[in-house]
């Protein structure tokens, strides 16, 4: 017998979601490439790739057929056993990466948790069970686990949950001063997006980032890199720490990864990782085959020279367009980032206003971010087209004409 059908509307939420989130007033039912339908079939170019996650657009032909493939073959076995699409996924990181071996999560967070409980775990192991201090960023943003909230370096999203993990230090991105103003022998690890996403979409400076490994190497801490958000193509290259001339100890990567479908990794060193054993940490589903089969597919399409090289082209054409609509309506201060991870700006003037833009943009048959209260987030499809950029910034645009003569 066949499911009851129940009618849903976006007041269904309000009545049954925990209201931790906000959503649109739409409710999107149907996605191809970068075009998204909602249920009364209004169209909507989609420049917030589900948050950085849809890299490779909704419903992308070769993610879809490698689903249906191994949802007919082997769904889940548990980390009692092991399958043959993690270890090709985690074969195929291990190559392209510094990484020698590979834990895998079901999202950010996730993958972000066993980064920091493997970077203090080394630490106790090889040096000293008080060399735990954690050193982060403010408006970092690690996860919602309380440890990675913990981490992140903002209270907004920490505060109220009773007492934190201790020893984490935060000072200010792309300080290098900060970070040596606190930095000590009792340290194991500086946690550090290289393009923080929700802190507004600041890129880390090469002195910011050389510095800090440098630091590291100096007091036998480990480098963390989140590039849950930053990572997978994002900036060109398949992680942005390429872009540094550097390498993590530790990396972790989720969003992206699996082109849609929840999935995360955490690569470390042999080194580092010969610290573990079994039972030290786990994770029912993670690293279950059904995502790793997915997402070995979306790695293989984004790790070539042609939708890397594509990343620069398209985001030089989101560049041009906000410029021009700038020089129209002075409302941008700046475009930040890297790749197709961008920032627009708000003058002070115009700050308040990012959440009235989103949801103008929303109106006109766009999907745009914002990250922070004054910058409007771009993280399309790495393979968006380029009429759909221009199509997108048009509506986009009279969005912005509607928002500014309210």
């Amino acid at each position: 017998m066949a499911a009851e059908n129940i009618a849903v509307t976006r007041e269904t939420f309000d009545n049954v979601i925990l209201p931790v989130y906000a959503p649109a007033q739409f409710v999107p039912v149907k996605g191809k490439g970068s075009r998204v339908w909602d249920q009364q079939g209004k169209e909507y170019i989609d420049f917030s790739g589900g948050i950085a996650v849809t890299a490779l657009g909704h419903c992308h032909p070769a993610l879809v057929e490698t689903l249906k493939r191994q949802g007919e073959t082997l769904w889940h076995t548990s980390n009692v056993f092991t399958n043959e699409p993690a270890l090709r996924l985690a074969s195929k990181l291990i190559a392209a990466t510094f990484g020698d071996r590979v834990f895998f999560g079901n999202s950010g967070a996730e993958a972000n948790e066993a980064a920091f409980k493997l970077a203090r775990y080394y630490a106790c192991k090889k040096h000293s069970p008080f060399k735990s201090k954690i050193i982060a960023f403010h408006n970092a943003f690690h996860g919602r686990t309380l440890f990675t909230v913990s981490v992140g370096g903002q209270p907004k999203y920490s505060d109220g949950f009773g007492p934190k993990p201790a020893d984490i230090v935060h000072v200010p991105f792309n300080d290098l001063a900060a970070v040596k103003a606190v930095i000590d022998d009792h340290t194991c690890a500086i946690v550090v997006e290289p393009i923080q996403g929700e802190g507004g979409v600041m890129p880390a400076t090469p002195e910011f980032m050389q510095g800090l490994r440098a630091l590291c190497d100096e007091h036998n801490a480990l480098l963390v890199l989140d590039e849950v958000q930053s990572g997978m193509g994002r900036s060109g290259k398949l992680f942005s720490y390429e872009h540094y001339g550097i390498q993590p100890d530790i990396l972790t990567t989720a969003k992206a990864l699996g082109g849609g479908f929840p999935v995360s990794a955490m690569l470390t060193t042999h080194e580092i990782a010969s610290v573990m054993a079994p039972g030290v940490h786990g994770t029912t589903y993670g690293g279950n085959p059904l995502a790793c089969a997915i997402a070995e597919t979306a790695l293989d399409i984004i790790n070539t020279p042609a939708v890397l090289a594509g990343v620069e082209a398209r985001r030089q054409q989101f560049t041009d367009a906000l410029t021009a609509l700038d020089r129209e309506l002075g409302l941008f201060s700046e475009i930040r980032g890297k790749g197709l991870l961008m920032g627009a700006v708000l003058k002070p003037e115009h700050a308040s206003k990012a959440r009235d833009i989103l949801n103008a943009a929303a109106a006109e048959g766009v999907m745009i971010l914002t990250a922070g209260s004054d910058v409007i987030r771009f993280v399309p499809s790495l393979v968006i087209a380029p009429e759909e950029i221009d199509a997108g910034m048009t509506r986009f645009a009279a969005a912005l004409r509607k928002v500014l003569a309210a």
